[in-house]
């Protein structure tokens, strides 16, 4: 048995992401960690590659990150048990034209069986991005995200401006969000979004269920 499977009170978040060269995958850790330090059990998972290889061999980074991903060290790819264990969820996503990714919305769309059932219904979801431009779509690709939650009857939870490092320097508060230019790597103040981000999913479930102050 694993942390994150133990049979305690304390809040389940799981964090769903797909990533093609890294960069969403950092903030998923990022957002997970910072869930812990709110007293979460957390999971993160990848949704599966679906792209052609063609597609990712003419990409260094991307082949490079898919290998890596695949491998023993890489995250497993979400199931959805995973949804229905965790109390909060949060998904990521680089934009693609204004919204996500194919590959996490494939998976989106097999969650109708959960969604019929209603065991998706009243948990805490957000979401985060990553674009490679900064008018790139990043506030369109959370909102996106964002209205598979109203349709599975979930609480919608967003970053918000309330604390003070996402008011003065990361300025998103839709979701924790990066603007790779030239390909460049996640930087502190998108990681500490994050973080906070996953902070605030950890306390927000707590409290739903009594369980933390």
């Amino acid at each position: 048995m694993t942390p994150e499977d133990e049979p305690d009170a304390a809040p389940r978040v799981c964090v769903v992401y797909y990533s093609a060269t890294g960069t969403v995958a950092a903030l998923a850790h990022a957002l997970a960690d910072g869930a812990r330090t709110s007293g979460a059990h957390a999971r993160v998972r990848r949704v599966a590659e679906t792209a052609p290889a063609s597609a990712v061999d003419a990409n260094v980074r991307w082949r490079e990150f898919a290998d890596t991903s695949a491998g023993p060290e890489g995250d497993r790819v979400v199931e959805l048990d995973d949804l229905t264990w965790a109390d909060g969820l949060a998904f990521g996503s680089p934009t693609r034209f204004g919204g996500p990714a194919s590959q996490l919305k494939a998976f989106l769309d097999t969650t109708g069986s959960l969604w019929f059932r209603g065991e998706l219904a009243d948990k805490v979801c957000t979401s985060f991005t990553a674009a490679s431009t900064l008018h790139g779509g990043l506030e369109s690709t959370v909102l996106a995200i964002n209205n598979h939650f109203y349709h599975w009857g979930s609480l919608v939870m967003p970053l918000g401006y309330q604390e003070p490092h996402v008011a003065r320097q990361s300025g998103n508060p839709y979701g924790a969000s990066f603007v790779s230019r030239s390909s460049a790597p996640v930087d502190e103040v998108a990681l500490e979004a994050a973080r906070l981000q996953g902070a605030r999913l950890a306390r927000i479930v707590g409290q739903l269920r009594g369980t933390s102050g």
